[in-house]
């Protein structure tokens, strides 16, 4: 299914194909604080039609993981993740489409890696 994602004031604006089955919460230092539920899905699933200049990352520990943010309004959108180079998460917080609440997430225990 072809959902849209967006940081809260729209100046990125994201596509996304997944089925939102496998979803998570990770325990590292900056997932803890954000407390974002991510679907994980291919970096190929991920198209950008509005505002990735707008995107800031930032990466932090081994440098490899990449964490996207809009500049404007700080929502993080999505990331690229250390434990599979091919892989992405997505914030399922920013598709209006759905109520992230009724989504159970696993936990990915990263403080025992």
């Amino acid at each position: 299914m072809k959902y849209s994602l967006n940081c809260h004031c729209g100046a990125v604006q994201i596509e996304v194909f997944t089925d939102l089955k496998i979803i998570k919460h990770c325990n590292c230092s900056i997932c803890k604080r954000k407390n974002a539920k991510m679907a994980m899905v291919p970096k190929e699933a991920i198209s950008f039609i509005k505002g990735e200049e707008n995107l800031s990352s930032y990466k932090f520990n081994t440098m490899i993981a990449e964490h996207f943010f809009c500049k404007i309004c700080g929502i993080y959108t999505h990331h690229y993740r250390r434990s599979d180079p091919n892989g992405a998460g997505i914030n399922i917080g920013c598709i209006d489409q759905i109520d992230p609440f009724e989504y159970e997430a696993d936990l990915i225990d990263m403080k025992n890696k």
